[in-house]
């Protein structure tokens, strides 16, 4: 299956930082987060699919001072081919289109936390979308 993607553009952004205590222990503090990312997709027309790609910071249960960090990028998707093809459907949604707006998407989030005045947050540049993509076929 051939896709293209005719436009990405920033869905949500929800990053807050609640208050200065809140700040000033998040340099020690960060560590505590994992990063998660999620994909989801909606069909926005019979060959053109929005495919959502969200990062998230994700605070430890015992975290009593927390950030909320989540970016929502979304790309429309025009496709090419057997739409009846799941796998190949599969393929695109979860691991074709994020692997191509990740970079953008990785930029974003480290823009958002230099401007806030931290520096150390710890993101992996590249994801392995099809490495997780097969993680979670063997798990279902």
């Amino acid at each position: 299956m051939n896709y293209k993607i005719d436009s990405k553009f920033i869905k949500d952004i929800s990053f807050e930082i609640p208050s200065a205590e809140i700040f000033t222990f998040l340099d020690k503090e960060i560590s505590q987060y994992t990063v998660k990312c999620d994909i989801k997709s909606n069909r926005f027309k019979k060959n053109i699919i929005e495919v959502s790609t969200i990062l998230k910071l994700i605070p430890s249960v015992n975290l009593k001072r927390k950030i909320l960090a989540e970016i929502n990028m979304s790309a429309l998707v025009q496709l090419e081919g057997d739409l009846n093809d799941k796998e190949a459907l599969e393929k695109v949604i979860l691991v074709d289109v994020p692997s191509d707006i990740y970079p953008f998407l990785y930029e974003t989030f480290i823009f958002l936390f230099s401007k806030s005045g931290i520096e150390n947050i710890n993101i992996e540049k590249n994801v392995d979308f099809k490495k997780l993509y097969q993680e979670n076929k063997k798990n279902i």
